[in-house]
């Protein structure tokens, strides 16, 4: 991994990354609540005066001109996160809850959140079904682990089914949890659901330092904010036909087993959907070495992106994926600024350079000017010395009789 200092490319404004990613916390949006936070993400690019599109739906593209506007590029990062959803009002006044996305019981166990009934939103707790060890001893600890296992504690008074009527409770009520962000003084970010939204804070970033240093880009560039990428949807809207290039940004996962790190920018060859495209791939290391920025290569075996989404809704377009190094994914995540830094600037370095091939502006097309991804020819293939014959004479001179 090198760490040299970069080159040739713009400093990030790293108060307005570190400002825009804490706004971008405060702002609830598990799946299927997130008009909030496309108001916010809007008003952002509005005010570097980027032109936006919005779906139907709320995920947004927006445009900064190129040269050429094919084979346009897109920039894709999330919007949406992990929640909770209302399944049951139970007799003792509390109540029973679902998971948004795919994330684990004991990462809400002890959680503040707000629930958001049709007309007023309710401050709560998640707790497990025992609490309290003075009430319930050891079986605090044995009771398992699931989301029949928890249950919400509302602040208000709601001893019964009846009292969380009269708050206007229902089945199929929004939950979020608290992100409850710290940043360290040593670089050390801490929150819930910096998947995706410290990505999304390096997007906009990235477009700030575009718009302030004028830097020219060959081909159009779509920045994308989808809003369901959680489960699993993802970019699957927002794409047109001009699009020849997707580079995903979001959480790459710092584990035992893995090559990710904390500090640098993660190239992620292949996840659960299989492998990202070679050539862009190659080109974002390719980037990366030139211009000296911190990365590793990574494959996560347990993981889906945006790009997924797009390349099954039919798009034939080249993926790959980005990722800020970061522990814990899906629980209490952390990351640090080197990461965030590293990813701003490979996205700079990116939206600066030539499109994989000029072929791509078409989507059909003949074999000229098709990529080449292993050129004998041009592989440096080290040589293998050939062995000294005598090794296999015998002492008089002959050739041993099992090799003739």
């Amino acid at each position: 991994m090198t760490r040299n200092p970069t080159h040739r490319l713009p400093a990030l404004d790293e108060a307005y990354l570190e400002e825009t990613l804490l706004q971008l916390l405060a702002i609830p949006s598990p799946v299927g609540l997130t008009d909030a936070v496309v108001r916010y993400t809007a008003g952002k690019l509005e005010a570097l005066g980027i032109p936006y599109e919005i779906t139907r739906r709320g995920a947004i593209r927006a445009t900064l001109k190129g040269r050429e506007s094919r084979p346009a590029r897109a920039i894709v990062a999330h919007l949406d996160t992990l929640g909770a959803m209302v399944r049951e009002l139970k007799d003792n006044g509390r109540v029973g809850i679902v998971p948004i996305g795919s994330w684990s019981s004991r990462f809400a166990e002890g959680g503040r959140l707000t629930l958001f009934t049709d007309g007023q939103q309710l401050r709560g707790t998640c707790l497990p079904l025992k609490t309290s060890g003075h009430a319930f001893g050891d079986a605090i600890d044995s009771q398992p682990n699931s989301w029949d296992h928890v249950e919400v504690r509302l602040d208000a008074p709601s001893a019964g089914r009846s009292e969380l009527q009269a708050l206007g409770v229902n089945v199929g009520d929004w939950i979020a949890f608290d992100p409850q962000p710290e940043v360290q003084p040593g670089g050390y970010i801490n929150a819930r659901y910096l998947d995706d939204k410290a990505a999304v804070a390096v997007l906009l970033t990235v477009c700030k330092a575009v718009k302030d240093h004028g830097i020219a880009l060959p081909v159009d560039v779509h920045p994308l904010f989808t809003i369901t990428e959680e489960v699993g949807s993802g970019s699957s809207a927002a794409l047109h036909g001009d699009i020849a290039e997707m580079v995903s940004l979001d959480i790459a996962i710092a584990a035992p087993g893995q090559n990710t790190d904390e500090r640098a920018v993660t190239i992620c060859l292949q996840d659960m959907a299989g492998p990202f495209d070679y050539h862009l791939s190659h080109k974002l290391i390719k980037l990366a070495q030139e211009h000296g920025i911190a990365h590793r290569r990574d494959v996560f075996r347990f993981y889906r992106s945006d790009s997924a989404a797009a390349v099954e809704a039919g798009n034939d377009i080249r993926t790959a994926l980005l990722g800020f190094g970061a522990d814990a994914s899906h629980a209490q995540e952390r990351t640090h600024f080197d990461s965030l830094r590293a990813l701003g600037q490979l996205c700079v370095g990116y939206m600066a350079s030539d499109p994989v091939a000029a072929r791509d502006r078409r989507s059909m097309g003949s074999l000229e000017g098709f990529t080449k991804q292993l050129n004998p020819e041009e592989m440096q293939v080290p040589a293998t010395p050939l062995p000294d014959p005598e090794t296999f004479l015998d002492a008089d001179g002959s050739v041993p009789a099992e090799s003739t």
